[in-house]
């Protein structure tokens, strides 16, 4: 591509269709078991590079300093491995349109960050390959070697050792109510149950996650707690599960209910009470960053 261009690239958002809280590592950190489901909806990126040496975000996040915004600081990360060929390109513009809520449990930053490694690896020639794109992901945070790595998959460790799996083709009511939930005052938090037996990995089957009895084995261990402390959330979750299975997603504040047909999340999503924003996304197990990077492969 020429300085000109702008290579726009889909960042998306995740569920976890469930979330288990195993323990805790000697370092504090939590044990967590977690099944992530990648979906065909997100932000997007675009990326213009150039040879200024620098990075210039043109889009800001309110309330968010470019220090602490996940896209500069994966940018940064990336520098130290530009392309030394004097061609090559060692500065970018990038821009954000933004549509996933902040605070919502869905991975708007982890994905942000994730896109921005693998937009730059390949603008910027750095050629590094996915273990050492993911090892710098999870520097960034837990849930950004999932979008790095563009599978559906099921996760342990601290959510970063990941087995990709193929889940069906479900489609997702995905709502938000108008509430800003902070990750780390959800772990921090001393109700926050941390002993959930772990499942045999060996034995589990993706495949029928759905099923209502499958489903109603797993949990999202800080679902009650947060429902406790924001009654948004509660509300909102009682109100899907008339409508179908429902669950929050991460530490929230959004949550997702599943249908088997894209018309009938719509119409759930038509009759989203007042205050609450949603979408109607279909799961995917592979990421559509990925997808189209392949494409531009010669």
């Amino acid at each position: 591509m020429t300085q000109n261009d702008v290579l726009w690239l889909p960042s998306p958002a995740k569920l976890n269709l469930f979330l288990h809280v195993c323990g805790r590592f000697e370092n504090g950190y939590h044990k967590l078991q977690t099944l992530f489901q990648l979906l065909n909806y997100g932000d997007e990126l675009g990326f213009r590079p150039n040879h200024s040496g620098k990075i210039c975000l043109k889009d800001n996040i309110d309330g968010v300093a470019e220090s602490d915004n996940l896209i500069y600081q994966a940018a940064c990360m990336l520098m130290p491995y530009r392309s030394k060929d004097p061609s090559a390109y060692s500065g970018i513009d990038i821009y954000l349109k933004k549509v996933l809520p902040t605070g919502g449990g869905i991975g708007g930053g982890s994905s942000n960050a994730a896109t921005t490694l693998l937009a730059l690896n390949t603008l910027w020639r750095c050629e590094l390959d996915m273990n050492e794109l993911s090892t710098l992901a999870l520097k960034l945070g837990a849930d950004v070697p999932v979008f790095v790595n563009g599978s559906s998959a099921l996760a342990s460790g601290i959510g970063e050792k990941l087995q990709p799996v193929d889940l069906p083709n479900s489609h997702y009511l995905v709502a938000t109510p108008n509430v800003h939930i902070s990750t780390e005052a959800i772990f921090t938090h001393p109700d926050l149950p941390r002993d959930t037996a772990k499942i045999d990995i060996a034995q589990f089957n993706p495949t029928q996650m759905l099923n209502k009895p499958h489903f109603d084995s797993t949990k999202n261990d800080c679902e009650k707690l947060v429902c406790s402390l924001h009654y948004q959330v509660a509300n909102l979750l009682q109100w899907l599960l008339n409508y179908a299975p429902s669950r929050m997603t991460g530490t929230g504040a959004s949550v997702f209910a599943v249908f088997a047909s894209a018309q009938q999340a719509n119409e759930v999503l038509s009759k989203l009470p007042k205050g609450v924003n949603g979408f109607v996304a279909k799961g995917v197990n592979r990421s559509p960053v990925h997808e189209t990077l392949a494409k531009l492969k010669p």
